[in-house]
């Protein structure tokens, strides 16, 4: 009986520290998140949040703090993906608060080229879905460019190669019943 009490006050011990490291890795992430932030605001010219929040509105400081997070992103060459975290989806939110921003603008079109071949590996890599989610994405910004019309006709095409394959999978498996059945 007392092995049993020891065993289970191991277990529970067990928990309760890995309960500890997961605040704090949660606090460590909540931290460098805010460090991160408050250091973007300081290379755009803003000595603290108080200060941003002051001089230029909610807008601006939104703005500058999404500014950073897309120069993260982009750093960390999360260009387009994963979804939620990626410059793109940055860039145009600053474009949501400040439609005429000039470094978001030049930004998103100095980056297109290589959003447009981090596309199309996802496509050759099959990841359609994703795929249609950065082609989407990329329409936000320019919906009348020529290169996302290619990588729509290259999505649509491995769309109709993966159906087709399906098609002949679920075909085979069928004659492999078919065949089961009959020789039963």
């Amino acid at each position: 009986m007392f092995r049993s009490l020891s065993a289970m006050a191991h277990r529970h011990a067990l928990v309760f520290v890995s309960m500890c490291l997961l605040m704090l890795l949660a606090g460590g992430v909540f931290w460098y998140s805010h460090a991160t932030a408050e250091a973007s605001m300081i290379d755009a010219g803003t000595t603290s949040p108080a200060v941003a929040a002051t001089s230029g509105g909610d807008a601006q400081s939104g703005s500058q703090i999404l500014l950073g997070l897309a120069r993260d992103a982009m750093h960390d060459g999360r260009l387009v993906a994963p979804a939620g975290s990626n410059a793109y989806e940055f860039y145009l939110s600053v474009l949501q608060l400040e439609p005429h921003n000039r470094t978001a603008q030049e930004a998103l079109r100095e980056s297109f080229p290589r959003a447009s071949e981090e596309i199309e590996r996802t496509i050759n890599h099959n990841d359609l879905d994703e795929a249609r989610r950065e082609i989407d994405l990329l329409r936000e910004f320019d919906s009348n460019n020529f290169t996302l019309a290619l990588l729509g006709g290259k999505l649509s095409a491995a769309r109709n190669i993966e159906t087709r394959q399906h098609e002949a999978e679920a075909a085979r498996i069928q004659q492999a019943q078919a065949g089961h059945a009959s020789g039963a």
